[in-house]
């Protein structure tokens, strides 16, 4: 049959149809697919070796409001919300590296309870009525028959807290003066502005690690209008009662660290109505947009979730402090000052001010996760880190509360900073940025201080760094602070002045380049050939004697000899040669992977377990940050195979489950574990930090059989990077050939230029080990 004009016409208007509507299917079913990668997330992971700022649940990605539930309120260590306890204490606002602050209870107050309220309000609960997802929690405040649920923006908290009982007095319990986390909070003050709005501030007390006080303002509005406000004499605490109007209770929480005004401001332009739903959906969908940049197919379903887990906590920890129009507390100099982040041409803030802890072990982590996964948040927080250095004169290691804590060692901050320029994130200022990090490197920077060394200059050893080029052990002027130690102090200082070179060179400072690349060997000044190891030294240049490599922190910073020896992530090819050459150095550390393996990489499965005697001699620790680059060693000593077979072996007895009493064994840091976890189970690292110039990826064995990247169009020309692992399996863990875009690849490594193009990684996997042209000394077991 011959088709007129009109009726082809038809057909192929019928048939675009069909194909848009096919190409709408698809894209739905894409959407729905995304969506479910929040539902992925498991919150309770390793919540029974909780600290204060590990958990979270009611929160955005760094978000100014971390609004979580406390089961435990005793300091640091221990506390937040731990699973094992089955009791709340309050629910928090802030749960910060050295800030916690703003804990409030719905309660039910009665002729029994009304003198005792103030100091016995604690509530049981139980986990089996108990919902938890990124950006929500519920649970059932038994004591009181009341039903909690929490969400928040970026600085507004939001609370919905349910009253089932009918006809009872319902209030609201303050508890602004007590002791919650790492410090106490004293001073604090709540007025009704009023019939439904409270405002206020509280004090957070100095800690060790952050000398001086912050101030915490906020704002309160709640749906249902206050009857009475009273304040405890004996704990100076508050609490507000409502009329008993509706069963369900709204109550916003915005906060600031500048002025009650601008947390006023904070919920103005975050929350302005009072759709609790709304709130909650808004922050899924925030936490799937960021969670589906990476794509996994393949692996167990608890594989996945795991994987997405590990991703979650990368992207957490560290914290907001300005407000939404650019305000933040500056505390570097002797007086406090409100400071105000430049604004864009949309007159919005060109970036956040953030709290951080340190940056101790970022080049093996979030260097590499979030330059290449999230790299507006790396440009972002390198922008942050430079506002302190313009506020304060030094770009800090790890800032609370808008000041300085001189946390851990080193100028840990300057891989991280030059890792963003070499990777594009960062073009502009670049010869200021360096004069910056150069300040920390030399004479009464940042290196010269010890773990929260605040007044002096001497803890840091540099002195003797610059003269005798290591840093002795014991320090003979005595202690100016923690980590004292002077063999990994001269280890780190080295990798450091080498990042700083690599800058030097591409600005073309060719004398600084030279000084600070001299400067970087210094690490061979503490190898003890006769014994093999990295080795504590005294000033006179005598070796520590009777070194025990196994004896944790003898000269080495949370870790021992025998895991330290390995920190020389600029030079692996100079490390080797100093043992005699790569199949030596291969067989000493292949080795030490399978002491290790007998007690699964770690230290035990939390922090504090370093320190007993039957986990602080394992000669590689997965739990802390000393040794997580060692698995990938192997590739620059030319043996991938043991790469593949070992970052395999500790992704399966380390990272993988989930679990309240496990997941991290060690201390996760504000997702620098969570970052490793994810690197490792797609089979990309970078040993050096992705500090050189167009910065190389070290190719490891992935976990799933395909990894979709997909890169911001704001920063790189490629739309994906996509890795696939041809008859990927548990089994099949070795590479047997490496193409990209149909080209081979020998050397197990590529470049950032190329993955940031786009284009596919194909990875041939099989069961056996391929060693062709690779000398081999050690067989896997």
């Amino acid at each position: 049959m011959k088709l007129n004009r009109v009726q082809i016409k038809v057909i192929i208007s019928i048939s675009l149809v069909f194909i848009l509507l096919a190409s709408c299917k698809k894209e739905e079913q894409q959407q729905v697919k995304e969506a479910h990668l929040v539902d992925k997330v498991y919150p309770l992971l390793d919540t029974e070796n909780s600290r204060w700022f590990f958990f979270s649940s009611a929160s955005r990605p760094f978000g100014m409001v971390n609004l979580s539930p406390d089961t435990e309120i005793n300091g640091a260590w221990g506390s937040g919300y731990k699973y094992k306890t089955d009791t709340i204490k309050g629910f928090s606002h802030i749960h910060a590296w050295q800030m916690s602050g703003l804990s409030i209870m719905p309660v039910i107050v009665n002729n029994k309870n009304k003198k005792s309220i103030f100091s016995d309000f604690y509530s049981k609960f139980s986990h089996d009525t108990e919902k938890v997802s990124p950006g929500y929690h519920y649970l059932k405040l038994d004591r009181y028959n009341i039903a909690s649920e929490l969400t928040s923006t970026k600085r507004v908290g939001f609370h919905k807290h349910s009253f089932l009982t009918p006809n009872t007095n319902k209030a609201i319990l303050f508890n602004l003066n007590t002791l919650l986390g790492p410090s106490e909070n004293f001073d604090g003050i709540l007025n009704k502005d009023n019939e439904k709005e409270l405002s206020g501030q509280l004090v957070m007390k100095p800690t060790h690690r952050r000398p001086k006080t912050v101030t915490l303002f906020f704002k309160i509005k709640l749906d249902t209008p206050i009857s009475s406000i009273e304040q405890d004499s004996a704990t100076k605490n508050y609490l507000i009662h409502l009329k008993k109007l509706n069963q369900d209770v709204l109550m916003k929480v915005g906060i600031s660290y500048t002025s009650i005004e601008n947390a006023n401001n904070n919920i103005q332009e975050e929350l302005p109505h009072w759709n609790f739903d709304k709130i909650v959906s808004d922050s899924k969908t925030e936490w799937n947009h960021l969670l589906s940049r990476i794509k996994i197919e393949g692996g167990t379903e608890t594989d996945q979730r795991r994987f997405y887990t590990d991703l979650w906590h990368a992207l957490q920890g560290r914290r907001t402090i300005s407000d939404y129009n650019g305000a933040y507390p500056d505390n570097t100099g002797e007086k406090f000052r409100v400071g105000q982040i430049p604004l864009g041409n949309d007159g919005r803030p060109k970036f956040n001010q953030y709290n951080s802890d340190s940056f101790w072990g970022a080049q093996w982590t979030i260097n590499t996760l979030w330059g290449l996964v999230y790299p507006e948040m790396m440009e972002e927080f390198t922008q942050s880190l430079m506002q302190y250095y313009k506020d304060g004169g030094l770009v800090p290691r790890g800032p609370s509360g808008g000041n300085y804590t001189y946390v851990m060692t080193g100028a840990s901050s300057t891989p991280f900073i030059i890792s963003a320029i070499q990777k594009g994130l960062i073009k502009e200022n670049l010869d200021s940025m360096y004069v910056a990090l150069k300040k920390n490197h030399m004479l009464n920077g940042i290196m010269g201080k010890a773990g929260y060394e605040h007044n002096t200059n001497m803890g840091g050893g540099l002195k003797y760094y610059l003269d005798k080029g290591y840093v002795p052990y014991p320090l003979p002027e005595g202690d100016f602070g923690i980590h004292q130690d002077g063999a990994s102090q001269t280890m780190e200082y080295a990798y450091q002045d080498w990042t700083l070179a690599q800058l030097a060179k591409k600005l073309k400072y060719e004398d600084d380049y030279n000084y600070f690349l001299n400067r970087s060997k210094n690490y061979q000044n503490i190898f003890n050939k006769k014994l093999g190891w990295m080795c504590p030294k005294n000033e006179h240049g005598v070796w520590r004697e009777g070194f025990d490599p196994y004896q944790y922190e003898n000269g080495f910073i949370e870790s021992n000899g025998a895991q330290s020896t390995w920190f020389v992530p600029h030079d692996i090819e100079g490390l080797a040669s100093l043992m005699g050459g790569n199949t030596k150095a291969v067989e000493k550390l292949n080795k030490q992977f399978e002491t290790a393996a007998t007690l699964k990489f770690t230290s035990g499965t939390s922090h504090a377990a370093e320190l007993h005697p039957e986990y602080s001699r394992i000669p590689i620790n997965y739990g802390n940050q000393p040794s997580i680059q060692t698995a990938f060693i192997f590739n620059k000593m030319g043996r991938p195979d043991l790469t593949q077979y070992w970052s395999r072996q500790v992704v399966k007895n380390v990272f993988s489950g989930l679990s309240p009493a496990t997941g991290y064994n060690g201390d996760e840091d504000q997702g620098l574990m969570g970052s490793l976890a994810v690197l490792m189970k797609i089979g990309l690292f970078q040993m050096n930090g992705g500090t050189e110039e167009n910065p190389e990826y070290q190719i490891g064995s992935p976990l799933f059989n395909k990894i979709t990247i997909k890169l911001n169009s704001d920063y790189y020309s490629g739309k994906e990077f996509v890795i696939q692992a041809e008859k990927n399996s548990t089994e099949n863990l070795y590479i047997n050939a490496v193409d990209f875009n149909n080209k081979k690849i020998d050397n197990f490594s590529i470049k950032h230029s190329d993955i940031t193009n786009g284009g596919t990684l194909l990875l041939k996997m099989t069961k056996e080990a391929n060693n062709n042209s690779i000398p081999v000394s050690t067989k896997t077991k």
